[in-house]
């Protein structure tokens, strides 16, 4: 395995600029580790034909003397819920099959202005629908610590992607964890930014009080350099918080815990999570308290809540914003033999379009919004969430972050959670609550389970506007668990490059 695929976005930027190595070589040996292990990982639905152009084009820049960002010529992966000029966005669907947008979501631009190589687009549940990236129209993507299980989802395709060093970095989104569920099962980095702290122009939408867009890395500085790049008022977005933003990376630096007072929520620290979950997440807390950390034990009654008024609030957002997928603007036209009227060429693509896990919430969503209904379900709901934001309000008066696991199990096999919604709609219920505060919340690698040897996160939570207490105690708590490891934790991951695809994976990809 070239080793140029093993640095870290940080490491690679200073080799990067210093000349050691070249934005060509770095996105070649990318590409390259891509082809030869894709396959089996499924990680990208696109790979960007452009790479190696634009790679040669910072080089030039480079050595004409411009002034470049900090990691100009590091390439990343895009969740292909971010619209890309000049590469398909499909969001996972099939109903987008082919499109081509002719703009850019404002992060993809932000990291192309930075001289960022974007690799290509990644897999993902369509719509962001999904906690497996088993509801892809495209086939699910395989998590590279085993091939047999789900990466997470909705972003599965970025984390694989990032686990299995195929990119040093990836853009995701997060609806209710789609990106620190997938970090939690790929032992990756993934962060959820404070709501409006990451412009969500041009990300397609899922439910727009929701989603935000954030990064996906091996470290937590690597996110927090991304994250520098990306964050920031867009006046395309009437969501994006118009303050200055502090930088994260002088927070990962800066790495110090002594004094912090850290919230554990009783009501996500149950016998409902696997042992060995439970187990690396209260070692990551004693080794936090060991170096200066007061561990606090607070109560948040109304999360036990925040799964029902999700689901509740999701669909009918969704339902809203997938209706203009309506066969007359763009995406898929299905024509009923004979022709058909406007409403029948609509119904016949969007039953061809849509994949089931999208019709459920539709329909849910379109149930919840109707006359009648409003207030039982989707008004009830959001007074729920109101709950849920005064139970944050009132822990954060007394800590200074939370802490929990980040999902209840590691990473489980293709299918066994397919058939019972409900048993895969509760792998979100730690990182729900979040999104639904519009609070930012970060998953860290806390080790591998015992018993099965697979990875697992914790989660941090903390107020709105302060993400940078994230990356603080993120990297504090990184720094002494690879200490601990005696290297990072994907170095413990199986190699790929000598898997050969079995037959199962063969008929998928």
């Amino acid at each position: 395995m070239s080793e140029i695929i093993r640095l870290t976005a940080a490491d690679l930027a200073d080799k990067l600029a210093s000349g050691e190595v070249s934005a060509v070589e770095a996105t070649k040996a990318h590409l390259d580790r891509i082809s030869a292990v894709d396959g089996a990982v499924h990680a990208f639905l696109h790979v960007n034909e452009q790479a190696l152009e634009t790679a040669a084009e910072i080089d030039r820049r480079r050595a004409a003397g411009d002034e470049l960002g900090p990691l100009a010529g590091v390439p990343i992966a895009v969740k292909d819920v971010l619209v890309t000029e000049g590469m398909p966005s499909t969001s996972g669907s099939r109903i987008l099959e082919g499109w081509i947008p002719p703009y850019d979501a404002t992060p993809v631009r932000k990291v192309r202005e930075a001289g960022m190589i974007p690799l290509g687009k990644t897999n993902m549940d369509e719509f962001a629908m999904g906690s497996s990236t088993e509801h892809s129209a495209y086939g699910p993507t395989h998590n590279p610590w085993d091939l047999e299980r789900i990466p997470g989802g909705s972003g599965g395709g970025s984390a694989a992607a990032v686990a299995a060093f195929e990119a040093p970095l990836a853009l995701g989104s997060d609806t209710g964890g789609s990106i620190r569920q997938p970090a939690h099962v790929t032992g990756t980095v993934g962060i959820k930014p404070t709501y409006g702290g990451v412009s969500r122009y041009g990300s397609i939408a899922l439910a727009s009080s929701l989603d935000q867009v954030g990064p996906v890395s091996r470290t937590v500085l690597d996110a927090a350099l991304l994250h520098d790049v990306i964050a920031g008022h867009d006046p395309h977005d009437q969501t994006s918080i118009p303050d200055p933003w502090p930088s994260m990376a002088d927070a990962v630096r800066r790495a110090d815990v002594s004094g912090l007072r850290i919230g554990v929520v009783k009501e996500l620290d149950s016998d409902g999570f696997q042992a060995g979950v439970r187990q690396r997440f209260h070692e990551a807390l004693d080794l936090l308290a060991a170096n200066g950390a007061e561990i606090v034990e607070v109560s948040a009654p109304n999360f036990e809540y925040s799964i029902a008024a999700y689901y509740l609030i999701l669909p009918a957002e969704a339902s809203s914003n997938l209706a203009k997928f309506d066969s007359v603007r763009f995406g898929l036209r299905v024509t009923p033999d004979g022709g058909g009227t406007v409403e029948e060429v609509m119904a016949a693509t969007r039953e061809a379009g849509f994949g089931p896990e999208v019709k459920r919430r539709i329909i849910l969503g379109t149930y919840a919004l109707s006359a009648g209904y409003y207030d039982a379900y989707y008004g009830s709901a959001q007074k729920v969430r109101t709950l849920v934001q005064q139970d944050f309000a009132n822990a954060f008066a007394e800590v200074d972050v939370l802490a929990t696991p980040t999902a209840p199990t590691t990473a489980f096999k293709f299918g066994e959670k397919l058939a019972d919604p409900l048993a895969m709609y509760l792998n979100d219920v730690a990182t729900i609550p979040a999104n639904l505060a519009g609070v930012p919340g970060i998953s860290v690698p806390s080790g591998l389970a015992p018993e099965d040897g697979l990875p697992v996160g914790i989660q941090f939570l903390a107020p709105a506007r302060e993400d940078a207490r994230l990356y603080n105690v993120g990297g504090a708590l990184e720094a002494l668990l690879v200490d601990r490891w005696g290297g990072p934790l994907l170095a413990q991951a199986p190699d790929l490059s000598t898997h050969e695809l079995t037959a199962t994976e063969e008929g998928v990809l």
